[in-house]
């Protein structure tokens, strides 16, 4: 099933037959499973035989091929290059600090750096992951994306104090009970589903792109941070209401994030693409953080 999640459009999640084209890569089920004729069998090769199933299952480093497992752990490296990122976006913004301080004081530079660098290293990312899967440029897309994250997290503490740790453990909870659902089989992308899910995608993405372009010709007050998102309607914040459909929204994808992994997995997609995964997952997540702490910032701004 297709994922509107980039890091994911990518043959070796979604088709078994295109495995073959990249090195190493080959289909899961058409390995080695053909027995030889029974009456074909030695008792030197039928006792092999049962030592190899009595064996612990192979991992990723044996078989050169994807496994969750393999993918979770490539999953946490990224994500601790992220934090540490995300701890010098914090210091640097702050002005050499940890400890939020005036607005005045406030360092953009590592949140500008961040975005563009990181922007660009996902684009290459994506656009060769089809012939080769680079970790070094993803660790990279890490380290930048993490300046970016703590720089504008820094930027919303100063604002509104104790927001970061709100979003953060609203974040750990959304990917917490999704990944638990999906665990256990309670919740599974769908075809009609996700045909909905990026129809909506592409509706927000033109909103945000509109409320942009309204904001850099200054057509709300000076007050107004967040453009159209901090217009009412019926007493309530836009940015409140769009920001709840929008964590739903994020939620879903990571769905198809863990879905299009198992297929991965599934197809016997080489090794290297578990660090697409979790790129993917890594995306998703500070997609679902940035709206969370924007959707707290416009609650919190309106008390």
């Amino acid at each position: 099933m297709a994922s509107s999640n980039p890091a994911f459009n990518n043959p070796a999640f979604q088709d078994p037959r295109a495995v073959k084209s990249y090195p190493g890569g080959s289909n899961a089920a058409g390995i080695g499973l053909t027995p030889p004729p029974a009456s074909t069998v030695t008792p030197g090769q039928q006792a092999g035989l049962e030592g190899a199933f009595a064996a612990p299952p192979a991992g990723a480093a044996d078989t050169g091929r994807m496994t969750v497992e393999d993918t979770v752990h490539k999953t946490a490296a990224l994500f601790a290059v992220l934090l540490i990122g995300a701890v010098a976006g914090w210091f640097v913004t702050l002005g050499g600090t940890l400890l939020p301080r005036e607005a005045t004081t406030l360092v953009v530079a590592p949140m500008i750096l961040g975005a563009l660098v990181g922007f660009v290293l996902s684009l290459v990312i994506i656009f060769t992951s089809r012939k080769k899967v680079r970790p070094a440029l993803i660790f990279a897309y890490a380290a930048f994306e993490g300046i970016f994250v703590g720089s504008i997290s820094a930027f919303f503490e100063v604002q509104w104090a104790g927001i970061v740790i709100q979003a953060t453990l609203a974040t750990v909870a959304v990917v917490g009970v999704t990944l638990a659902l999906f665990a256990s089989g309670k919740i599974r992308a769908s075809k009609r589903a996700t045909k909905i899910f990026l129809i909506a995608m592409v509706g927000y993405l033109v909103f945000s792109l509109l409320n942009v372009v309204l904001m850099l010709f200054g057509v709300f007050p000076a007050g107004q941070m967040f453009g159209l998102r901090s217009q009412e309607v019926f007493g309530v914040p836009l940015g409140l209401i769009l920001g709840v459909f929008v964590v739903i929204l994020a939620a879903y994808s990571l769905v198809l994030d863990f879905d299009s992994i198992q297929q991965g997995v599934r197809n016997g997609a080489p090794r290297q693409f578990a660090w697409m995964g979790g790129f993917g997952i890594m995306v998703t997540v500070v997609w679902l953080y940035l709206e969370i702490l924007r959707m707290i910032a416009i609650l919190r701004g309106n008390n």
